[in-house]
């Protein structure tokens, strides 16, 4: 329950790599892989004229998208406790050359438009002496493991459009988030105003496969550079390429995702009959945060069973999260605790 990231490959996408080491390809995208990689995109999005560069780092792939769609003297707005603000050390402003993240708060992890209007109006358009907006960053799913839904995102947009700011969303768990709502990429994406999108696969059965995707091409100004000049354009890049198409293939991406989202949900089925934990926010994902006795949190450390915890005064703070491998025996044996406890 640490993470989605200490877990293994998919076989599926570990046989995609061994078959892509047959052989020699053209480097640093080029290759035919890269290509059908590419057009998968434009397919999984229902859009022709989207750009995508295949990475292999989430923090380099919203770093570098920022940095695209931000100035070195712009401003842009992001949660509080989002992954670009609290979790990258400073990528965005290492990027970017010194733009500013400006933070904003929100219940469960989600900004909300009235908030963002406020934010943005604190500065002042064509004013020397102000950053000036430039974009947005939210997660889907967030740091807290919650869900924007699709009138969410355009209601946010609305704001961002107005002031002519680009939209942003961090889709590390962008499987996840979908399987959840049951909609299109497209319809939780570019159709509600997403103009750029960090599409993560590795929390969810590859070894590390990322794209950055533009939904419109001039947005895409200098990418390439700038992933050349940090270190981030891959030589071998038909190996990312086979994973994001092994990934694809047959719905397995969405498969992983459902069962990491199923497994959440039966364990969040057992939290919610138990007065001894309780979700500290709404679950919606394979991401869960709760508040516990210390009683049981000494039973789960007993057990064996692992999960990020702070104390807190009178009860244990902790981050649990579910995977595509996970088993219903590993659920099994910590409702088995709760119940007991």
């Amino acid at each position: 329950m640490r993470s989605d990231n200490i877990t293994g490959i998919s076989d599926k996408v570990l046989e995609a790599i061994m078959r892509a080491n047959d052989g020699k390809a053209l480097a640093y995208s080029e290759d035919e892989l890269s290509n059908r990689s590419k057009e998968k995109f434009r397919e999984i999005f229902e859009k022709k004229d989207i750009i995508s560069h295949n990475l292999v780092s989430g923090t380099a792939t919203n770093t570098l998208i920022l940095s695209t769609l931000c100035p070195t003297y712009g401003v842009t707005f992001c949660h509080e406790h989002s992954h670009v603000y609290a979790d990258e050390c400073g990528g965005f402003e290492f990027q970017t050359g010194g733009a500013k993240l400006h933070p904003i708060c929100g219940q469960n992890g989600k900004l909300t438009p009235a908030a963002l209007e406020g934010a943005i109006g604190r500065y002042i358009v064509d004013e020397p002496h102000h950053n000036q907006p430039a974009a947005v960053t939210i997660a889907n799913s967030t740091e807290a493991g919650t869900i924007y839904m699709p009138d969410e995102i355009e209601a946010l947009s609305r704001v961002i459009k107005k002031h002519k700011l680009k939209l942003h969303m961090d889709g590390s768990r962008f499987a996840n988030a979908l399987d959840n709502v049951g909609c299109s990429p497209a319809e939780l994406t570019w159709k509600v105003g997403v103009d750029a999108l960090s599409f993560g696969t590795t929390k969810n059965g590859t070894m590390g496969a990322e794209a950055a995707i533009f939904f419109n091409q001039s947005d895409d100004q200098g990418f390439v550079y700038r992933s050349m000049r940090s270190g981030h354009l891959i030589s071998k890049s038909r190996f990312i390429a086979a994973q994001i198409l092994a990934y694809f293939e047959n719905d397995h991406w969405l498969n992983n995702a459902k069962h990491a989202n199923k497994m959440a949900l039966k364990l969040a089925r057992a939290i919610e009959k138990s007065e001894a934990i309780e979700f500290k926010y709404p679950q919606q994902s394979n991401v869960m945060f709760v508040k516990m006795k210390p009683e049981l949190h000494d039973e789960f450390e007993s057990a064996g069973i692992e999960y990020f915890s702070s104390c807190e005064s009178s009860y244990v703070e902790a981050r649990m999260v579910t995977a595509f491998n996970t088993t219903n025996s590993d659920m099994n044996r910590i409702i088995e605790i709760i119940e007991k406890f």
